[in-house]
């Protein structure tokens, strides 16, 4: 009788043979039915060694069936019948998920994803040859990302530990602890080789600006990037133009030609064209802006949002006058209520979402280098505040991944911070830029945006609600971390590669503080890498336990895997609750699930507007660009709702709001209060939330 070394995976790889995952998967079968025992799995784990090591040799290698087959043997024969059963059903769902990844994506999935991670992959990340076939997995997705990444080290070290470094960024990607954006995971080691998320393109009052704007963004699209764009230079509709003798169309005619132009431009072949299109509070335009998105179907690949200043806000609060200015020569064209226009803002804003706002004065008091130019615009979800021709290169970090027990795991956090801001920094450097302007500002500048996912994830294993002062303090606390280790990381980046060439124009250099990136922090949406990552989206709130989500790939239903294992570890899973919940959307008032845990599990739509204003300027506290975050509000709500978290959003010095009332539009991204049949593709994993256009 030999002991057992090896194992044959189902792809046919032999590998080393590890005993501790069979105690890990007993372990996690005695979880599932409530029982918590540690010492038990060991020693049952030892009991299907010993019987492998009878019945298999150095010749004959057991596979991996053959070792789930024995433990399903042992458990029965040990008296643990409803853990075998556990077990059994474990592994038919688990081979219901591989057919479904290979016989309909063509996915050899080597790291356990979810089918809609897999499927997501399938359509948008994995390289494919000229006939369509699937040529990497996953794991070979992020090794080509971490070699392509860490290769430029050697621009500032010819001796550089590349190997190492390449490790040390596959090492956070597949344990799903750290991803990059978007372009990033699809273009990096590739010909295409973009890998930026998002750019702000400049607009000034002419044909030529304006059509040389297009063209790059045509560029930038085609790549797989996403524009924002200023529309307030462009001279308002039925003003003179001198050179023809004519009047101006103004700047919504032309958002309809951009919005034209990203219409027929798929990004990259694999993500739709993404738009940020801001107008200033003060251009005499403002009115058709705000309502330009009152009819659906309008301006379909633009979100819009108004800058607003403050001195509009004091004459709102005030219940002053404002005043309307032409661009084109600076005149006041107008005076009207500022409370009439806000009050428009607002009631746009309930009716279907849009505009967003943008306190252009708060962004720019913490804009990083005043003296190289003036924020007007951000990335299209707003959470990157970017002067003209800049880029933005975003990664987040998991935070479902760095709790330990019922504490948050400093140290790995520590850890990943640094790993992640060497990663964004060196992807300015390995980057293929669309345009030479954007190279140049954005290498000047060298902002990079580190942000997390997984919050809401977080938050329920530490037993949090969400709409709690603790939840808020836990927030500031964990981004007050993050900030101050990416800073330090900067810091030590500077002193071994330089700081970025614009210090000396920057907030840092008065300061003394030598840094090698203008910006280190972005709360992005992440609506697609926290798909692949298996976390909720950035930082909201769960939208629904069990629901429907439309993406660019079709149509994803999925439950909280947190709830899952909470409720089978407290006895009350079953497949009848699975149905309420799909049915109505929440857990809230059914007398199956423990009041405690239906605090922990609130969705968005459940926490009043209040509380997600506060949890977004938590974060934005200590975040050195912006915070992506949706105001979810119930159909009920009311204008009044809007109005108030508006002001409580400038109050608490966010540089940004978006609304979303469920219901408002017809066509909206996420479903709850979904009939559904119960089976094991209804249980896949919860809710990723994220921009609908630029999904991240």
């Amino acid at each position: 009788m030999e002991e057992i070394k090896l194992i044959k995976k189902r792809d046919g790889r032999i590998v080393k043979f590890e005993l501790e995952k069979i105690a890990i998967a007993i372990g996690k079968a005695f979880r599932a039915r409530g029982i918590e025992d540690e010492e038990t799995p060991e020693q049952l784990s030892q009991k299907v060694v010993k019987i492998l090591d009878k019945m298999f040799n150095r010749e004959n290698i057991p596979g991996v069936e053959d070792v789930q087959d024995v433990v399903e043997r042992v458990l029965m024969r040990e008296g643990f019948d409803d853990v075998a059963k556990t077990y059994i059903l474990y592994r038919d769902e688990r081979r219901r998920v591989r057919e479904t990844k290979t016989l309909i994506y063509g996915v050899r999935d080597d790291l356990k994803l979810s089918v809609n991670a897999v499927k997501v992959l399938e359509q948008r990340y994995l390289q494919k040859n000229k006939y369509g076939d699937i040529t990497e997995t996953p794991s070979q997705m992020f090794r080509r990302v971490a070699k392509s990444i860490a290769s430029a080290d050697l621009l500032y070290d010819e001796n550089a530990d590349v190997e190492n470094s390449e490790e040390e960024f596959y090492d956070m990607m597949i344990n799903l602890e750290f991803l990059p954006n978007s372009p990033t995971l699809m273009n990096a080691g590739t010909d295409l080789g973009q890998l930026s998320a998002c750019f702000v393109l400049p607009v000034e009052d002419s044909i030529e600006s304006i059509f040389d704007a297009l063209r790059y963004a045509a560029i930038i699209h085609k790549s797989g990037g996403g524009t924002g764009f200023s529309f307030t230079k462009i001279r308002p509709r039925g003003d003179v133009v001198k050179s023809t003798g004519g009047t101006a169309s103004g700047p919504v005619s032309f958002m309809k030609v951009f919005d034209a132009t990203t219409d027929v431009i798929k990004q990259g072949g694999r993500r739709r064209g993404a738009n940020m299109g801001i107008l200033r509070v003060d251009h005499p335009d403002i009115m058709e802006f705000i309502s330009v998105k009152e009819m659906e179907g309008i301006l379909i690949n633009f979100n819009i949002s108004v800058a607003v200043t403050d001195e509009f806000m004091k004459a709102v609060t005030e219940n002053g006058k404002h005043k309307l200015i032409n661009p084109r020569n600076g005149e006041v064209v107008k005076e009207i209520s500022a409370k009439k226009l806000f009050d428009f803002i607002v009631t746009m804003a309930w009716r279907n979402g849009e505009p967003g706002v943008v306190f252009l004065d708060i962004v720019n008091r913490t804009n990083p280098t005043p003296d190289v130019g003036t924020i007007e615009s951000t990335n299209p979800c707003g959470e990157q505040p970017l002067l003209p021709y800049e880029s933005c290169n975003l990664g987040s970090i998991n935070l479902e991944k760095m709790v330990d027990g019922r504490a948050i795991d400093w140290r790995r956090l520590r850890k990943t911070i640094w790993s992640a801001i060497h990663f964004l920094d060196n992807v300015i450097d390995v980057n293929d830029y669309p345009i030479p302007s954007i190279e140049e500002i954005t290498k000047r500048n060298r902002k990079i945006g580190l942000g997390v996912m997984g919050f809401a994830d977080l938050l329920i294993k530490l037993g949090i609600p969400y709409d709690s002062p603790k939840a808020l303090e836990t927030a500031e606390q964990v981004m007050r971390f993050v900030q101050s280790e990416a800073k330090k990381a900067s810091v030590r980046l500077a002193e071994q590669r330089g700081v970025f060439p614009n210090w000396e124009k920057s907030i840092y250099s008065k300061k003394g503080l030598r840094l090698r990136n203008a910006a280190v922090t972005t709360i992005a949406p992440t609506g697609s890498i926290s798909l692949i990552a298996g976390c909720s989206s950035g930082i909201e709130p769960l939208f629904a336990v069990v629901y429907m989500k439309k993406v660019g790939v079709g149509e994803l239903h999925e439950i909280h895997p947190l709830f899952k294992e909470i409720a089978m570890r407290d006895g009350f899973y079953n497949k009848e609750l699975i149905k309420k919940i799909a049915n109505r959307g929440t857990t809230r008032d059914l007398d199956d699930v423990p009041e405690n845990i239906q605090r922990l599990f609130l969705t968005a739509r459940e926490i009043t507007p209040d509380w997600h204003v506060r949890m977004q300027a938590a974060f934005q506290k200590h975040v050195d660009n912006a915070v992506s975050k949706t105001i979810n509000l119930p159909f009920e709500a009311t204008p009044e709702d809007v109005e108030k978290a508006l002001l409580l959003a400038y109050k608490l010095n966010c540089k940004g709001i978006t609304f979303y009332r469920d219901k408002s539009r017809r066509e909206q991204v996420l479903y709850t209060g979904i009939a559904v049949s119960y089976n094991f593709e209804d249980e896949m994993l919860a809710h990723r939330g994220g921009c609908d256009i630029c999904e991240y």
